[in-house]
Protein backbone atom coordinates (compact mmCIF):
# COMPACT_ATOMS: atom_id res chain seq x y z
CA UNK A 1 0.00 0.00 0.00
CA UNK A 2 1.35 3.46 -0.92
CA UNK A 3 2.61 5.74 1.86
CA UNK A 4 -0.11 8.34 1.23
CA UNK A 5 -2.85 5.71 1.42
CA UNK A 6 -1.39 4.37 4.66
CA UNK A 7 -1.48 7.87 6.17
CA UNK A 8 -5.23 7.93 5.56
CA UNK A 9 -6.20 4.32 6.23
CA UNK A 10 -3.58 2.63 8.42
CA UNK A 11 -5.02 3.87 11.71
CA UNK A 12 -6.92 0.87 13.11
CA UNK A 13 -10.63 1.26 13.58
CA UNK A 14 -11.48 1.47 17.27
CA UNK A 15 -14.50 -0.81 17.87
CA UNK A 16 -17.68 1.27 17.84
CA UNK A 17 -21.22 0.08 17.09
CA UNK A 18 -21.94 3.26 15.09
CA UNK A 19 -19.07 2.61 12.64
CA UNK A 20 -17.70 6.19 12.47
CA UNK A 21 -15.42 7.10 9.56
CA UNK A 22 -13.06 8.93 11.96
CA UNK A 23 -11.87 7.18 15.11
CA UNK A 24 -13.64 8.41 18.27
CA UNK A 25 -11.96 10.47 20.95
CA UNK A 26 -11.77 8.70 24.31
CA UNK A 27 -11.69 11.48 26.91
CA UNK A 28 -11.54 9.24 29.95
CA UNK A 29 -8.91 8.80 32.61
CA UNK A 30 -9.99 5.27 33.60
CA UNK A 31 -11.67 2.16 32.18
CA UNK A 32 -13.89 -0.16 34.21
CA UNK A 33 -13.27 -3.91 34.45
CA UNK A 34 -15.70 -6.77 33.95
CA UNK A 35 -13.96 -9.25 36.25
CA UNK A 36 -11.31 -9.19 38.96
CA UNK A 37 -7.88 -9.40 37.37
CA UNK A 38 -9.17 -8.66 33.85
CA UNK A 39 -8.47 -5.27 32.23
CA UNK A 40 -10.39 -5.72 28.95
CA UNK A 41 -7.52 -4.06 27.09
CA UNK A 42 -7.25 -0.72 28.93
CA UNK A 43 -7.19 0.36 32.55
CA UNK A 44 -5.78 3.91 32.96
CA UNK A 45 -5.02 6.51 30.29
CA UNK A 46 -1.56 7.29 31.71
CA UNK A 47 -0.64 3.77 30.61
CA UNK A 48 -2.65 3.58 27.36
CA UNK A 49 -5.75 4.99 25.69
CA UNK A 50 -7.44 3.77 22.47
CA UNK A 51 -7.07 7.16 20.77
CA UNK A 52 -3.35 7.34 21.56
CA UNK A 53 -2.80 3.72 20.60
CA UNK A 54 -4.39 4.27 17.19
CA UNK A 55 -2.06 7.11 16.21
CA UNK A 56 0.95 5.26 17.64
CA UNK A 57 0.12 2.31 15.38
CA UNK A 58 -0.04 4.61 12.35
CA UNK A 59 3.33 6.24 12.98
CA UNK A 60 4.93 2.89 13.81
CA UNK A 61 3.80 1.66 10.41
CA UNK A 62 5.02 4.78 8.57
CA UNK A 63 8.48 4.58 10.19
CA UNK A 64 8.54 0.79 9.62
CA UNK A 65 9.24 0.08 13.29
CA UNK A 66 8.04 -2.48 15.82
CA UNK A 67 6.44 0.01 18.21
CA UNK A 68 5.74 3.73 18.61
CA UNK A 69 5.16 5.62 21.87
CA UNK A 70 3.49 9.04 21.90
CA UNK A 71 4.61 11.64 24.45
CA UNK A 72 3.43 15.00 25.73
CA UNK A 73 6.27 16.79 23.88
CA UNK A 74 9.32 16.11 21.77
CA UNK A 75 11.55 16.85 24.75
CA UNK A 76 9.56 14.38 26.90
CA UNK A 77 10.24 11.75 24.23
CA UNK A 78 14.00 12.42 24.19
CA UNK A 79 14.14 12.58 28.00
CA UNK A 80 12.49 9.16 28.21
CA UNK A 81 15.07 7.70 25.82
CA UNK A 82 17.85 9.16 27.98
CA UNK A 83 16.44 7.18 30.93
CA UNK A 84 17.68 4.03 29.21
CA UNK A 85 21.16 4.96 30.40
CA UNK A 86 22.71 4.78 33.86
CA UNK A 87 25.45 6.71 35.68
CA UNK A 88 28.80 5.97 34.09
CA UNK A 89 27.38 5.39 30.61
CA UNK A 90 28.63 7.57 27.76
CA UNK A 91 26.67 8.99 24.82
CA UNK A 92 28.25 10.42 21.68
CA UNK A 93 26.11 13.27 20.37
CA UNK A 94 26.07 15.34 17.21
CA UNK A 95 27.59 18.80 17.66
CA UNK A 96 24.72 20.62 15.91
CA UNK A 97 21.38 19.88 17.60
CA UNK A 98 18.20 21.62 18.60
CA UNK A 99 19.01 23.84 21.59
CA UNK A 100 16.51 22.04 23.83
CA UNK A 101 18.31 18.74 23.27
CA UNK A 102 21.64 20.39 24.09
CA UNK A 103 20.11 21.85 27.27
CA UNK A 104 18.79 18.42 28.27
CA UNK A 105 22.16 16.75 27.71
CA UNK A 106 24.18 19.49 29.42
CA UNK A 107 22.00 20.02 32.47
CA UNK A 108 19.94 16.87 33.08
CA UNK A 109 21.65 13.93 31.39
CA UNK A 110 25.05 15.05 32.71
CA UNK A 111 23.59 15.63 36.19
CA UNK A 112 22.36 12.03 36.13
CA UNK A 113 25.94 10.83 35.68
CA UNK A 114 25.79 10.08 31.94
CA UNK A 115 28.73 11.55 30.04
CA UNK A 116 27.92 13.24 26.73
CA UNK A 117 30.70 13.69 24.15
CA UNK A 118 30.10 15.94 21.15
CA UNK A 119 31.28 15.25 17.60
CA UNK A 120 30.52 16.29 14.02
CA UNK A 121 28.48 13.28 12.90
CA UNK A 122 29.06 14.10 9.22
CA UNK A 123 32.76 13.26 9.83
CA UNK A 124 32.83 9.46 10.02
CA UNK A 125 36.47 9.31 11.12
CA UNK A 126 35.69 11.65 14.03
CA UNK A 127 32.69 9.51 15.00
CA UNK A 128 34.76 6.32 14.85
CA UNK A 129 37.38 7.90 17.11
CA UNK A 130 34.74 9.14 19.57
CA UNK A 131 33.11 5.71 19.77
CA UNK A 132 36.46 4.00 20.32
CA UNK A 133 36.47 5.21 23.93
CA UNK A 134 33.30 3.23 24.58
CA UNK A 135 29.72 4.42 24.25
CA UNK A 136 26.18 3.28 24.96
CA UNK A 137 24.59 5.35 22.21
CA UNK A 138 25.19 7.68 19.28
CA UNK A 139 22.62 10.48 18.98
CA UNK A 140 22.23 12.36 15.70
CA UNK A 141 20.01 14.82 13.84
CA UNK A 142 20.10 14.77 10.05
CA UNK A 143 19.63 17.34 8.66
CA UNK A 144 20.68 19.25 11.76
CA UNK A 145 18.97 22.16 13.46
CA UNK A 146 19.76 24.89 12.45
CA UNK A 147 22.81 24.37 10.21
CA UNK A 148 21.26 21.68 7.97
CA UNK A 149 24.27 19.31 8.13
CA UNK A 150 23.55 15.87 6.62
CA UNK A 151 25.02 12.68 8.12
CA UNK A 152 25.22 9.16 6.69
CA UNK A 153 22.72 7.13 8.75
CA UNK A 154 23.71 3.72 7.40
CA UNK A 155 27.42 4.35 8.02
CA UNK A 156 26.71 5.73 11.49
CA UNK A 157 24.61 2.65 12.31
CA UNK A 158 27.51 0.40 11.33
CA UNK A 159 29.97 2.39 13.42
CA UNK A 160 27.64 2.49 16.43
CA UNK A 161 26.83 -1.21 16.31
CA UNK A 162 30.49 -2.18 15.89
CA UNK A 163 31.14 -0.22 19.09
CA UNK A 164 28.22 -1.86 20.91
CA UNK A 165 26.17 1.36 20.90
CA UNK A 166 22.60 2.21 19.90
CA UNK A 167 21.95 4.68 17.09
CA UNK A 168 19.27 7.24 17.93
CA UNK A 169 18.10 9.53 15.10
CA UNK A 170 15.96 12.65 15.41
CA UNK A 171 13.84 12.55 12.24
CA UNK A 172 11.76 15.67 12.92
CA UNK A 173 12.88 17.71 9.91
CA UNK A 174 12.24 15.10 7.20
CA UNK A 175 9.54 12.85 8.74
CA UNK A 176 9.01 9.26 7.56
CA UNK A 177 7.63 10.66 4.29
CA UNK A 178 11.15 11.68 3.22
CA UNK A 179 13.42 9.54 5.44
CA UNK A 180 13.04 6.31 7.44
CA UNK A 181 16.14 5.84 9.64
CA UNK A 182 15.11 2.44 11.01
CA UNK A 183 15.38 0.96 7.52
CA UNK A 184 18.95 2.32 7.37
CA UNK A 185 20.02 0.65 10.61
CA UNK A 186 18.97 3.07 13.36
CA UNK A 187 17.66 1.53 16.59
CA UNK A 188 15.45 4.39 17.81
CA UNK A 189 13.83 7.31 15.99
CA UNK A 190 12.56 10.37 17.87
CA UNK A 191 10.27 13.13 16.65
CA UNK A 192 8.93 16.41 17.83
CA UNK A 193 5.50 15.51 16.49
CA UNK A 194 4.53 19.11 17.22
CA UNK A 195 6.16 19.98 13.91
CA UNK A 196 5.43 18.33 10.55
CA UNK A 197 3.61 15.24 11.82
CA UNK A 198 0.82 17.22 13.49
CA UNK A 199 1.43 19.99 11.00
CA UNK A 200 -0.85 22.83 12.13
CA UNK A 201 0.95 24.63 14.98
CA UNK A 202 -1.79 23.59 17.40
CA UNK A 203 -0.41 20.46 19.13
CA UNK A 204 2.57 19.76 21.39
CA UNK A 205 3.65 16.11 21.14
CA UNK A 206 6.62 13.79 20.72
CA UNK A 207 7.19 10.28 19.39
CA UNK A 208 9.68 7.47 19.92
CA UNK A 209 9.73 4.64 17.38
CA UNK A 210 11.75 1.49 18.05
CA UNK A 211 13.10 -1.16 15.73
CA UNK A 212 13.39 -3.72 18.54
CA UNK A 213 10.64 -4.97 20.84
CA UNK A 214 13.01 -5.30 23.80
CA UNK A 215 13.89 -1.60 23.62
CA UNK A 216 10.22 -0.76 23.30
CA UNK A 217 9.32 -2.76 26.40
CA UNK A 218 11.96 -0.88 28.43
CA UNK A 219 10.77 2.50 27.15
CA UNK A 220 7.09 1.73 27.78
CA UNK A 221 7.93 0.86 31.38
CA UNK A 222 9.70 4.24 31.75
CA UNK A 223 6.96 6.24 30.05
CA UNK A 224 4.12 4.81 32.12
CA UNK A 225 6.19 5.31 35.28
CA UNK A 226 7.03 8.95 34.48
CA UNK A 227 3.51 9.71 33.24
CA UNK A 228 4.63 11.53 30.10
CA UNK A 229 2.20 9.99 27.61
CA UNK A 230 0.28 12.10 25.10
CA UNK A 231 -3.27 13.04 26.13
CA UNK A 232 -6.23 11.71 24.10
CA UNK A 233 -7.28 15.00 22.49
CA UNK A 234 -3.81 15.82 21.21
CA UNK A 235 -3.52 12.20 20.03
CA UNK A 236 -6.69 12.72 18.02
CA UNK A 237 -5.36 15.97 16.53
CA UNK A 238 -2.07 14.28 15.66
CA UNK A 239 -3.95 11.48 13.87
CA UNK A 240 -5.88 14.10 11.91
CA UNK A 241 -2.64 15.82 10.87
CA UNK A 242 -1.04 12.59 9.68
CA UNK A 243 -3.77 12.12 7.05
CA UNK A 244 -2.43 15.08 5.04
CA UNK A 245 1.30 14.56 5.72
CA UNK A 246 2.31 13.64 2.14
CA UNK A 247 0.41 16.57 0.62
CA UNK A 248 1.92 19.02 3.08
CA UNK A 249 5.48 17.71 2.84
CA UNK A 250 5.47 17.95 -0.96
CA UNK A 251 4.27 21.56 -0.77
CA UNK A 252 6.71 22.48 2.00
CA UNK A 253 9.56 21.10 -0.07
CA UNK A 254 8.59 22.72 -3.37
CA UNK A 255 8.17 26.08 -1.61
CA UNK A 256 11.51 25.68 0.19
CA UNK A 257 13.33 24.94 -3.08
CA UNK A 258 11.88 28.08 -4.66
CA UNK A 259 12.76 30.18 -1.61
CA UNK A 260 16.31 28.78 -1.46
CA UNK A 261 16.97 29.68 -5.08
CA UNK A 262 15.61 33.19 -4.54
CA UNK A 263 17.75 33.65 -1.42
CA UNK A 264 20.85 32.57 -3.36
CA UNK A 265 20.35 35.54 -5.66
CA UNK A 266 19.36 37.98 -2.91
CA UNK A 267 22.04 40.70 -2.45
CA UNK A 268 21.45 40.80 1.32
CA UNK A 269 22.17 37.07 1.82
CA UNK A 270 25.69 35.63 2.14
CA UNK A 271 24.97 31.88 2.40
CA UNK A 272 21.96 29.58 2.09
CA UNK A 273 21.85 26.25 3.97
CA UNK A 274 19.40 23.87 2.29
CA UNK A 275 20.12 20.24 1.32
CA UNK A 276 17.86 20.56 -1.71
CA UNK A 277 20.42 22.83 -3.37
CA UNK A 278 22.86 20.89 -5.57
CA UNK A 279 25.68 22.97 -4.08
CA UNK A 280 24.92 21.76 -0.56
CA UNK A 281 27.64 19.30 0.60
CA UNK A 282 24.99 16.84 1.83
CA UNK A 283 22.77 17.00 -1.26
CA UNK A 284 23.73 13.66 -2.83
CA UNK A 285 23.76 11.84 0.52
CA UNK A 286 20.32 13.18 1.34
CA UNK A 287 19.09 11.83 -2.01
CA UNK A 288 20.62 8.41 -1.39
CA UNK A 289 19.18 7.85 2.07
CA UNK A 290 15.78 9.44 1.59
CA UNK A 291 13.15 10.70 -0.81
CA UNK A 292 13.39 14.46 -0.37
CA UNK A 293 14.88 17.48 1.35
CA UNK A 294 12.07 18.93 3.44
CA UNK A 295 10.87 22.46 4.08
CA UNK A 296 13.52 23.80 6.47
CA UNK A 297 16.32 26.15 5.49
CA UNK A 298 18.69 28.56 7.17
CA UNK A 299 20.61 31.51 5.80
CA UNK A 300 23.20 34.08 6.82
CA UNK A 301 22.56 37.74 6.05
CA UNK A 302 25.31 40.33 5.74
CA UNK A 303 25.20 41.71 9.29
CA UNK A 304 23.59 41.19 12.68
CA UNK A 305 21.94 44.61 12.47
CA UNK A 306 20.31 43.62 9.20
CA UNK A 307 19.09 40.28 10.60
CA UNK A 308 17.48 41.89 13.64
CA UNK A 309 15.85 44.58 11.52
CA UNK A 310 14.43 42.10 8.98
CA UNK A 311 12.69 40.22 11.79
CA UNK A 312 10.66 43.33 12.65
CA UNK A 313 9.73 44.15 9.04
CA UNK A 314 8.00 40.91 8.03
CA UNK A 315 4.21 40.77 7.74
CA UNK A 316 3.26 37.39 6.25
CA UNK A 317 6.11 35.36 7.73
CA UNK A 318 5.78 35.25 11.50
CA UNK A 319 8.74 35.76 13.85
CA UNK A 320 8.10 32.78 16.10
CA UNK A 321 9.68 29.60 17.40
CA UNK A 322 8.68 26.14 16.15
CA UNK A 323 8.39 24.84 12.61
CA UNK A 324 6.51 22.47 10.34
CA UNK A 325 3.10 24.13 10.36
CA UNK A 326 1.05 25.62 7.55
CA UNK A 327 2.30 29.12 8.38
CA UNK A 328 5.84 30.22 7.46
CA UNK A 329 7.82 30.93 10.65
CA UNK A 330 11.20 32.60 10.94
CA UNK A 331 13.42 32.00 13.95
CA UNK A 332 16.52 33.75 15.33
CA UNK A 333 18.43 30.78 16.77
CA UNK A 334 20.92 32.79 18.83
CA UNK A 335 18.15 34.29 21.01
CA UNK A 336 15.44 31.63 20.64
CA UNK A 337 16.05 27.93 19.98
CA UNK A 338 19.70 28.08 21.10
CA UNK A 339 19.50 30.77 23.78
CA UNK A 340 20.71 28.37 26.51
CA UNK A 341 23.75 27.18 24.57
CA UNK A 342 27.01 28.70 25.92
CA UNK A 343 28.46 31.47 23.69
CA UNK A 344 31.68 29.53 23.05
CA UNK A 345 29.64 26.56 21.77
CA UNK A 346 27.59 28.82 19.51
CA UNK A 347 30.76 30.29 18.06
CA UNK A 348 32.20 26.83 17.39
CA UNK A 349 29.02 25.78 15.59
CA UNK A 350 28.80 28.93 13.52
CA UNK A 351 25.54 30.09 15.07
CA UNK A 352 25.82 33.86 15.23
CA UNK A 353 23.72 37.00 14.98
CA UNK A 354 23.59 36.81 11.18
CA UNK A 355 21.86 33.40 11.06
CA UNK A 356 18.11 33.08 10.43
CA UNK A 357 16.13 29.82 10.26
CA UNK A 358 13.02 29.63 8.08
CA UNK A 359 10.27 27.05 8.27
CA UNK A 360 8.72 27.45 4.83
CA UNK A 361 4.96 27.14 5.05
CA UNK A 362 2.18 26.28 2.65
CA UNK A 363 1.49 29.78 1.33
CA UNK A 364 1.92 30.73 -2.32
CA UNK A 365 5.72 31.00 -2.70
CA UNK A 366 5.53 34.34 -4.53
CA UNK A 367 3.84 35.83 -1.47
CA UNK A 368 6.57 34.54 0.84
CA UNK A 369 9.24 35.94 -1.48
CA UNK A 370 7.50 39.31 -1.70
CA UNK A 371 7.34 39.51 2.10
CA UNK A 372 11.07 38.77 2.42
CA UNK A 373 11.98 41.14 -0.39
CA UNK A 374 9.98 43.98 1.17
CA UNK A 375 11.43 43.28 4.62
CA UNK A 376 15.00 43.30 3.31
CA UNK A 377 14.48 46.60 1.54
CA UNK A 378 12.89 48.19 4.62
CA UNK A 379 15.69 46.82 6.82
CA UNK A 380 18.34 48.17 4.44
CA UNK A 381 16.87 51.66 4.74
CA UNK A 382 16.72 51.37 8.53
CA UNK A 383 20.28 50.16 9.13
CA UNK A 384 21.89 51.90 6.17
CA UNK A 385 23.34 48.82 4.44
Amino acid sequence: MDFATRCVHTTPRIPDSLNPVVNPLYLTSSFSHTYVGQEDGYSYTRMQNPTREAVEDTIRDLEEGTDCIAFASGMAAIACVMELFKPGDRIVSGHDLYGGSIRLFNHVTAKNGVLVSVVDTSDLDAVREALADGASALYVETPTNPLMVVSDIRALADLAHDAGALLIVDNTFLTPYFQRPLTLGADIVVHSGTKYLAGHNDVICGLVVCGDQGLSDRLRFIYKTLGSGLDPFDSWLLARGIKTLPLRMRRHESNAKELALWLLACPFVEEVLYPGLETHPGHELCKRQGDGFGGMLSFYVKSEKLARSVLTKLHLIMFAESLGGAESLITYPITQTHADVPPEELAQKGIDGRLLRLSVGLEEPSDIIYDLESAFEAARLEVGE
